[in-house]
């Protein structure tokens, strides 16, 4: 007798064909931001007719809103995989290296959301809104839980510094046209929120 298979059932050709649109659309949005998007290049960019985006989609802001979970999903897995690989009490150390990396840095299409579409948050759609909201406490959470004074007073408000401090080291290593301005955020960044800099 067969074992029963554990693995997802295979995606219909339809919900196959969104999933690749909301990825085009997730890297598109950190590329170009939410107003630099627009659906005719999302549908070309994945192969695919204008025409078709509404058997998708029931409004650009669906789309932007499913786009920016997707893209602060991709952060958090990101995250999530380089503490798990590091040791428990080097998690916290090893996903601020990998945020605040020269790699990061030049990757804003696939790297953090936040960081790459903060500033625009505020004039977006409130289903946006929400999907970036949800995705920033997440993060928040993930620090927190891999902070070393986890569980203590005040273990929540430092997760909160610790990640404001490293997305707007991130944002103004990305703003700066001086690669050595750049790193300097970076490397002070990381020396102010980790023990060994």
């Amino acid at each position: 007798m067969r074992a029963a298979s554990s693995s997802r059932p295979t995606p219909s050709r339809k919900e196959a064909t969104h999933d690749r649109i909301v990825a085009t659309a997730a890297r598109a949005i950190r590329r170009s931001g939410y107003n630099g998007t627009g659906v005719a290049e999302i549908m070309k960019e994945a192969g695919l007719t204008h025409g078709g985006f509404y058997a998708h989609f029931d409004s650009r802001e669906g789309m932007l809103a499913e786009a920016a979970d997707r893209a602060g999903a991709d952060g958090m897995t990101g995250l999530a995989r380089v503490a798990a690989a590091a040791p428990p009490e080097k998690a916290l150390e090893a996903m601020l290296r990998a945020y605040l990396s020269k790699e990061h840095v030049g990757g804003a299409e696939t790297g953090c959301a936040i960081a790459a579409l903060g500033s625009e948050m505020p004039r977006q759609a409130q289903k946006v809104r929400r999907a970036a909201t949800r995705r920033i406490k997440e993060m928040i959470d993930l620090v927190a839980r891999h902070s070393p004074d986890w569980g203590q007073p005040g273990a929540h408000e430092r997760a909160l510094v610790t990640v404001a401090t490293a997305l707007g080291a991130l944002v103004l290593a990305r703003a700066v046209d001086d690669p050595r301005l750049s790193d300097a955020l970076r490397h002070a960044a990381l020396k102010h929120l980790t023990p060994t800099g």
